[in-house]
């Protein structure tokens, strides 16, 4: 038997075909809203605890000043002309994908690697962020001799581009090479970074995934403990593999003797899928935690209830929950299974 709990972290916005669009005055975004198939494995719950800015990516948000390029600089209030038009490359950069990028995506369709392999190699690879022209306001009018009123040219400013994931939430699309996201919105432009500074760029704008290549033949979603581990340089343990968290979540059902023993596995939607649909285990949107509860034989309806809930509560206000884990759903099991 398995108990689900409504949660916003469930969608895959890893189409990415985004047909409306929006942008805001202060840090413009243009938003893209996706369309994609939802997360196998069910409706999922995610921990209810706020989820405060761990202290490093605060700091760093303060001192860089939100979303910026690869020099730092402010992507707002940049126009679209003359050489602001230019790809921001780095040097020699020839806007093709990182090759240790590559190198862990192919051993993880192989079987032979692992998701948090492919973030890792992220730490230090370049990316290409897409922004948009944003019509800004018009210039200042000015009076003619003759008593006519000339108005300035409209501008054109950058906007971020995110998409929103069918569960409500911001998802910011990243890039690996040039000519991946040309082909994914042709009148984008690429701004190159580095991977960590578009994951504190998309924690500026409230993302809590960045969506590598949609659209593309293989997609892969960086959920958001791996977007901020990312963004303050360290490395990432998927929640389901983190002995920290495993002892945290015994420690929590040490209180409930109906459970017997607890396990945590792989969510349902942590694996992903190629364009021809192959499988691959890891890489996608979520849930990405599943907390196996081995229950007391006999337990009734109520008693079951009354575990989850105050498993659930539990949970919500523990911090290292709430900062490693994406997104979670609990199954229930006899202690005899």
């Amino acid at each position: 038997m398995s108990q689900h709990h409504p949660s916003s972290s469930t969608g895959d916005p890893r189409n990415g075909d985004a047909r409306h669009s929006e942008a805001r005055n202060v840090e413009p975004a243009t938003g893209r809203h996706g369309v994609g198939e939802p997360a196998s494995g069910g409706p999922s719950a995610a921990p209810r605890a706020a989820r405060e800015l761990p202290g490093h990516i605060a700091a760093a948000l303060a001192g860089s000043g939100g979303a910026t390029d690869s020099a730092g600089q402010p992507w707002a209030g940049r126009s679209l002309a003359g050489e602001d038009a230019k790809i921001h490359n780095f040097e020699d950069d020839d806007g093709t994908a990182d090759a240790g990028y590559l190198a862990a995506v192919a051993a993880l369709q192989s079987a032979g690697g692992d998701e948090a392999a492919v973030v890792a190699s992220l730490a230090a690879a370049r990316v290409f962020v897409p922004i948009v022209a944003q019509l800004a306001e018009e210039g200042d009018a000015a009076a003619t001799p003759n008593g006519h009123t000339v108005h300035g040219d409209k501008q054109a400013d950058m906007a971020l581009v995110t998409l929103k994931a069918p569960d409500g939430r911001t998802a910011m699309p990243v890039f690996t090479s040039a000519a991946g996201l040309a082909a994914w919105h042709p009148q984008a432009r690429p701004v190159a970074v580095y991977a960590a500074r578009a994951a504190l760029s998309a924690v500026a704008e409230g993302a809590e995934l960045l969506v590598l290549d949609p659209g593309s033949e293989y997609t892969f979603v960086v959920r958001r403990p791996a977007v901020w581990a990312l963004a303050q340089q360290h490395d990432w343990v998927p929640s389901y593999a983190d002995p920290e968290l495993a002892e945290a979540v015994a420690q929590a059902t040490a209180g409930y003797p109906a459970v017997r023993r607890v396990e945590l596995r792989p969510g349902g939607g942590v694996a992903s899928a190629t364009a021809a649909g192959a499988v691959v285990p890891g890489g996608g949107p979520g849930p990405e935690l599943r907390v196996v509860l081995f229950l007391e034989d006999g337990l009734d309806a109520a008693g079951v209830q009354a575990v989850v809930a105050g498993l659930n509560s539990d949970w919500s206000r523990n911090a290292v929950f709430a900062e490693r884990v994406d997104s979670i759903e609990v199954k229930l099991q006899r202690a005899a299974e």
